[in-house]
């Protein structure tokens, strides 16, 4: 049942999208959508850790922003292509996940968190100060737009590699190794009583967040034609666990709600650049307090409640009838 009613509506929420520039043809419009699908992307791979391995990452910016420096460096020193450079961003991001995930997937819990930010933190050092390779905090501008700036093109090129990145997580979590690595989340001690390894599920997700942040890192850098040392700041980590928690931690759909109302949220609050931070501390305190588990996993809640009370009113009217007669 939950699963037929998250692919139909993913099918719905990327039907939507697709058709979306047709119905909006403003620029500014379109110009949001692509943000909107880079980081719905992005949320998505955070979520196969946050929301189905259960471990709670501040790191994710090193695959964005490693995705991000080598499509850009390959870019304006080598002029290699983007259809080459998108996927090849993915696999080195996936490379550098495998040996981070090897590092911090052993620790667990506060431990986890701060072995992440660190080397989050510690690549931002890097790119700012190795300026012969990242030309520093200047960082590095001018990198070609692909499609000789076409957004209409760009934008659906965003959009098939979003769907790839759904496939991609929707075929992991219903998929024997997803349900392992739910269940580890869900309790260590009784997946490693029944022959499930904790580490090596865990390994799988956390590799494939990678590839599709260094994947979305990637097309980040080719749309905005400018990358430095923020790409690896807490900032975009914060938005990125924004859009998670908003939409909903553990569901395919929540990272894709979640970024729509985040990046329409920046674009709305830009000239309340005090407030920003604040405003979005209240929204995530008011998401914790009503709604726990994101508006997806609030309106699964609220299906599965009606659905238990059908079968229960249905129950009680067959016991009713069977007694009268």
């Amino acid at each position: 049942m939950l699963q037929v009613l998250e692919r139909r509506s993913l099918l719905g929420f990327m039907a939507l999208a697709a058709v979306a520039p047709v119905i909006f043809r403003d620029p500014y419009l379109l110009h949001v959508g692509i943000m909107v699908l880079i980081f719905a992307a992005l949320a998505s791979s955070l979520n196969l850790i946050v929301g189905y391995i259960g471990e709670f990452s501040l790191g994710h910016t090193v695959f964005f922003g490693m995705g991000a420096y080598l499509a850009a460096l390959l870019t304006i020193r080598l002029g290699a292509p983007i259809w080459f450079l998108v996927p090849f961003a993915g696999v080195v991001a996936a490379l550098i996940g495998l040996v981070i995930g090897g590092i911090t997937l052993r620790l667990r819990g506060p431990f986890f968190v701060i072995v992440t930010l660190c080397f989050a933190e510690i690549l931002r050092l890097v790119a700012t100060n190795w300026i012969d390779l990242t030309n520093g905090p200047m960082g590095l501008a001018g990198i070609p737009k692909p499609f000789n700036q076409d957004k209409l093109a760009y934008y659906y090129l965003c959009w098939a590699i979003l769907a790839a990145a759904v496939y991609l997580c929707y075929r992991f979590v219903y998929s024997s190794t997803g349900r392992a690595a739910v269940t580890v989340r869900e309790n260590r001690y009784i997946a490693q009583s029944v022959g499930v390894q904790p580490f090596k599920y865990a390994m799988i997700a956390f590799v494939l967040g990678a590839f599709i942040a260094g994947v979305a890192g990637s097309l980040y850098a080719y749309y905005i034609s400018f990358v430095g040392p923020e790409v690896f700041n807490f900032s975009f980590m914060i938005s990125m666990i924004l859009m998670v928690l908003i939409g909903g931690k553990g569901t395919l759909l929540g990272p894709l709600l979640g970024s729509l109302l985040v990046i329409f949220l920046e674009e709305s609050l830009r000239g309340a650049q005090e407030f920003r931070l604040s405003l979005f501390g209240i929204i995530v305190m008011l998401i914790v307090l009503f709604m726990p588990r994101g508006i997806v996993g609030y309106i699964h809640q609220r299906v599965q409640a009606k659905k238990c009370s059908s079968d229960a009113s249905a129950t009680l009217k067959g016991g009713n009838l069977h007694a009268s007669v």
